[in-house]
């Protein structure tokens, strides 16, 4: 086994890992997201694509294993962010190990030629480690607490971090 995790934009031909990921995601960490896994097992293969063609779905792997995700839309968005992150998650099992920061690294080395200069991303408010992750990325709370529209009773905040220079 190596040690590099490698990251790669993948494209709507590849909709089934994405989707793979995405479900594994929902079903091992469920509190960390707004979607649901039993609604979207069931969403049609034009549903993953058309995701795919509106956003940057960026894995991050090693040895062939998919270990972490993300997606990155181009938008004027909350705060003034250029881009907005979604769907981000990686294994548990290899928390720690590079997959998660790989990621944004990839992000931030592409952030010139994607408009990805001021990044923004939602977070749920309870989610302390998610937080502390992206702090040590650089992020930063923008705005206030929100309540989620998704999950009745549970709150959100948003961060942001301009792109770090090389």
């Amino acid at each position: 086994m190596t040690n590099s995790v490698r990251v790669e934009a993948l494209s709507p031909d590849d909709w089934e890992r994405y989707r793979a990921i995405r479900l594994r995601s929902l079903e091992i960490n469920p509190e960390a997201f707004g979607g649901k896994l039993e609604e979207e097992s069931v969403l049609p293969k034009s549903h993953w694509r058309a995701e795919m063609m509106k956003s940057d779905v960026l894995i991050a792997a090693r040895d062939d294993v998919d270990l972490a995700v993300m997606y990155v839309e181009v938008l004027d968005g909350d705060h003034g962010a250029t881009c907005w992150i979604g769907g981000c998650w990686s294994d548990p099992d290899v928390r720690g190990t590079g997959a998660f920061r790989a990621l944004f690294t990839y992000l931030d080395s592409h952030a010139g030629e994607k408009n990805w200069s001021r990044q923004g991303l939602g977070v749920w408010a309870d989610n302390e480690l998610a937080i502390a992750a992206y702090t040590k990325l650089g992020f930063e709370f923008a705005g206030e607490l929100m309540p989620s529209d998704r999950q009745p009773g549970r709150f959100y905040t948003h961060m942001v971090r301009n792109t770090p220079l090389s």
